[in-house]
């Protein structure tokens, strides 16, 4: 049976996320929704009377409604796992010697490239479904295990397969330089030139990227190949992300920056030239707390001074099989308080306005206001800041996506 069109949540209090600054609280509120869209959200004894009118009702019997969910950066599509790397991790080996061992992303790279479209997608079934479980709406995707045009291409395929396989908005990322494939004989300035000329132009022509991203890393590429990339992305006009100062300080922020970059992900070794960069630039810093846990890693990114600066903070679960093998939204917003001091107030803000905001969806989610789309996730909790205190344990009472 199709559903109607027009719904009402009412006797619900809400944390809007609208106005820029905090949780935009409304007690004793009320949502309503047309045609896939927020009509109205506010208190309930402004509602207008024709929002009545035909729409199913739900009593929220005073649960709190927030935005939909949004994990901003996450590496779903993938084959294998990489259970075996963490174990010479926990005996004593880096991250990066692993990598140069030809392990790390390039294991992953070998399982990706054997796997079909149809497996990739059926192995990012599970945990999609754990991340829609917790009220997720939107999720961003990458590729970057190809690392040719026919597997970058298969990879975001099987990314734009998700959204029909769920009801859910997928945000397609293509990230070829994310690490130098064994073909390339170790020749970065002949790879960066095949994921100009040819991955990122087919992808483009295809329609299958709403993004571009890279890796700028000592084990990955410099600022100069990234910005090729990027002058490549301008080219077929799509936004530009970056993974930066994860592992080291090479300036990446200030990159993005510079090319305006929807945001800047990690950060831990950002330095304060790449927070003023950032800030002029409005690129939202994006945390992955999940991959600084997982890698043991000791130097935390510098929240307060991205916070002085007017930075705005993104958390994401950094989905992935090596650094951040983490499939809860929930756990990365206990995590970005636990460990890097964000308040339970920011943590919410990361993966609502601040998430819409690094994907370049702002004016479509991210808040509880008229025009945008009706993705809510509904709770059994007593304060919002319960959404950040827990670890495993889930307060989702209802999923709303487009008003559904």
């Amino acid at each position: 049976m199709d559903s109607p069109t027009a719904r009402l949540f009412r006797n619900a209090r809400l944390a809007t996320m609208a106005g820029g600054n905090g949780l935009g609280i409304v007690e004793k509120g009320a949502v309503a929704a047309r045609d896939g869209r927020i009509a109205y959200a506010g208190p309930e004894a402004g509602l207008p009377g024709e929002l009545h009118k035909g729409a199913e009702v739900v009593d929220c019997e005073d649960r709190w409604i927030t935005p939909g969910l949004i994990d901003c950066h996450t590496h779903l599509i993938h084959a294998g796992d990489r259970a075996a790397e963490w174990e010479m991790r926990l005996k004593g080996a880096t991250y990066e010697e692993i990598s140069r061992a030809g392990g790390g992303i390039l294991s992953t790279v070998r399982a990706t490239r054997a796997a079909s479209e149809d497996d990739l997608a059926r192995q990012a079934l599970p945990r999609l479904d754990a991340l829609i479980a917790e009220g997720v709406t939107t999720v961003e995707i990458k590729s970057g295990y190809g690392l040719d045009a026919e597997n970058e291409a298969k990879m975001l395929r099987a990314a734009t397969r998700l959204k029909v396989e769920r009801d859910i908005t997928v945000i397609r990322t293509f990230l070829g330089a994310h690490a130098l494939p064994p073909e390339a004989e170790g020749d970065k300035d002949r790879y960066i030139d095949q994921v100009c000329r040819e991955q990122l132009r087919q992808i483009a022509a295809a329609g299958l990227a709403d993004a571009v991203d890279a890796f700028c890393e000592t084990i990955a590429f410099s600022p100069e190949q990234v910005a090729r990339v990027f002058d490549a992305a301008r080219a077929h006009g799509l936004p530009v992300k970056l993974h930066a100062e994860q592992l080291s300080n090479m300036g990446g922020a200030k990159l993005a920056a510079r090319y305006g970059a929807l945001s800047a992900d990690h950060l831990e070794y950002l330095d304060e030239a790449g927070v003023a960069a950032m800030a002029e630039a409005g690129t939202v810093a994006v945390l992955l707390p999940g991959a600084f846990y997982f890698l043991k890693e000791k130097q935390k990114p510098p929240v307060e001074d991205l916070r002085r600066a007017g930075v705005l903070i993104a958390l994401a679960t950094d989905c992935n099989p090596g650094s951040s093998p983490l499939a809860s939204l929930l756990l990365a917003m206990n995590m970005g308080c636990t460990l890097f001091a964000l308040t339970p107030e920011e943590a919410l803000a990361g993966v609502t306005r601040n998430a819409a905001r690094a994907l370049g969806l702002l004016g479509e989610i991210g808040t509880l206001e008229a025009g945008k789309s009706c993705d809510l996730a509904i709770w059994e909790i007593e304060r919002p800041a319960e959404l950040a205190y827990r670890i495993g344990f889930n307060p989702l009472w209802r999923r709303v996506r487009k008003g559904r």
